[in-house]
């Protein structure tokens, strides 16, 4: 019988009698990397932040450094995998380019973010389209240093001490990796193989079957299973709940679950892609997606996060079901029995509920084309960046000679579930798409949903915003505002 591993700063760990629950934080914290800590232990503070030598995340058969949440993931998904945290970096006698760049330029004070900032940002420095991102001798830009680094990458990761600007400064200072980096090196060699796996302890069980046919076979056995990818939602429960599942099943790796497609009529979309694949995969395709996904948490969150997990747990504060609401997506849902197709419009019925049956998964989700020439997405958060929408609204929109010819509206954060404003659709179409018009349907939709007061905001709020969001649509749809 082969022996669960991983590969931790180049040496093969096995799991050993390892507790399907643990989190890779904990594990690698045990094996005495401790640069790596527990800060948040929800994916907000990027405190825990290591790197995985994944398939390349634009698709193109290389392998990519990839940062994510240790705190989030179990320890288990990582078997068979290339695991680097600060450590296996460098070393005070040999630091890394990140790791000298940061020290020189005082981006180091208390020095508890500091490894999770190193890990963040050398999953940048070896990005592979970095270089093509580079202007040498222009202006660093506030969010984009001319030398391609995308501040972005660090958007997961929080400081106290230093105010960011030397941490800023650290990342717009670095140059290309050295011709002999072995982790640059790394690039041209192949990721990885997942391997089906199974750990088992003390009654609970984490398996990760090798294709869909098994996977859907395990499920009809279990369906009691709790299906998990990036684990960004389910690791939280773990952490701050205390929640422990008996049967955990990962699903991140399954091939079927991971292909792309793009035909003349639709975007069919893996759901265990993680959203940075998306991202760079579709490359703008779906230009309402491409506004969605830069405020969607953070970089090391969309490392993991799915679309098929963000649907899967029904939440009604997710930020894709109101733009996906828009796009007019169906879900394909696959059993033992089969496969079916469902409009996301009637795939929820009630808080955290869903037609998807108990032996189902959601294998892929479709997006009809032609795609509306207007969209527009909308998230009111109490941050910028890496926060829980308070109300987000979601556009598509079609004219035909200045006249509304269909629209598609989806709310989110106003209601038990994300749903389309029909009453609002109902008020624009055959509409011509003016001041008047859009003022009238703002107050339809200033109804729609039925807003709760909670502590991220208020009903009245929400209302409010809804409100606002259709004029503000109309006025970047008219002045060519919309990006």
């Amino acid at each position: 019988m082969i022996t669960p591993d991983a590969t931790v700063n180049g040496r093969k760990v096995a799991f050993g009698n390892l507790p399907p629950h643990t989190s890779a934080l904990d594990w690698i914290r045990d094996l005495g990397f401790t640069g790596a800590k527990e800060g948040c232990a929800e994916g907000e503070c990027g405190a825990c932040a290591i790197l995985v030598a994944r398939p390349s995340t634009t698709g193109d058969n290389t392998t990519e450094w990839v940062c994510i949440n240790a705190c989030l993931i179990p320890a288990a998904s990582l078997e068979g995998q290339d695991v680097l945290t600060a450590e296996g970096l460098g070393s005070p006698d040999d630091l890394h380019p990140v790791q000298r760049e940061l020290a020189l330029r005082g981006g180091s004070q208390c020095g508890y973010c500091t490894p999770g900032f190193v890990c963040s940002m050398a999953a940048e420095y070896y990005r592979a389209g970095r270089a093509a991102d580079a202007h040498p001798g222009t202006a660093d830009e506030p969010e984009h240093g001319a030398n391609g680094f995308d501040l972005h990458a660090m958007s997961g990761n929080l400081c106290r001490c230093t105010g960011y600007r030397p941490i800023r400064d650290a990342a717009y200072a670095l140059g290309e990796p050295a011709a002999d980096d072995p982790f640059a090196q790394r690039h041209s060699e192949a990721a990885p193989v997942s391997p089906a796996t199974r750990i088992a302890n003390n009654g609970s069980e984490y398996v990760r079957p090798a294709d869909l046919t098994a996977t859907l076979a395990l499920l009809h056995e279990r369906p009691d299973a709790l299906l998990v990818a990036g684990s960004t939602d389910w690791g939280v429960e773990v952490n701050l709940r205390g929640r422990r599942a008996p049967f955990v099943m990962g699903i991140d790796q399954v091939p079927e679950l991971r292909e792309m497609r793009v035909d003349d009529d639709a975007f069919t979309l893996g759901a265990a892609l993680t959203l940075t694949e998306l991202e760079r995969r579709l490359d703008g395709a779906i230009p309402l997606l491409d506004q969605v996904f830069p405020q969607f948490a953070s970089r090391l969150i969309r490392n993991g996060a799915t679309l098929g997990g963000n649907l899967g747990t029904a939440s009604p504060i997710g930020d894709c079901p109101p733009a996906l609401l828009a796009l007019d997506a169906e879900l394909m849902l696959a059993s033992v029995a089969g496969e079916r197709t469902v409009a996301l419009a009637d795939y929820f019925t009630g808080y955290r509920q869903s037609v998807r049956q108990p032996d189902e998964l959601i294998k892929a989700i479709r997006i009809p084309r032609p795609l509306a020439p207007l969209t527009a997405f909308h998230k009111i958060a109490k941050r910028r960046f890496d926060d829980i929408s308070s109300v987000a609204v979601a556009y598509a929109v079609r004219l035909d000679g200045g006249v509304i010819e269909q629209v598609r509206v989806g709310l989110g954060g106003v209601a038990a579930t994300p749903l389309r404003a029909s009453a609002t659709e109902a008020a624009l179409v055959g509409q011509p798409w003016d001041e008047a018009t859009v003022a009238a349907a703002a107050e339809v939709l200033a109804a729609e949903g039925t807003p709760i007061d909670d502590h991220r905001a208020s009903a009245a709020f929400r209302a409010a915003m809804m409100g606002q969001s259709l004029p503000k649509f109309y006025y970047e749809s008219t002045t060519g505002a919309l990006r």
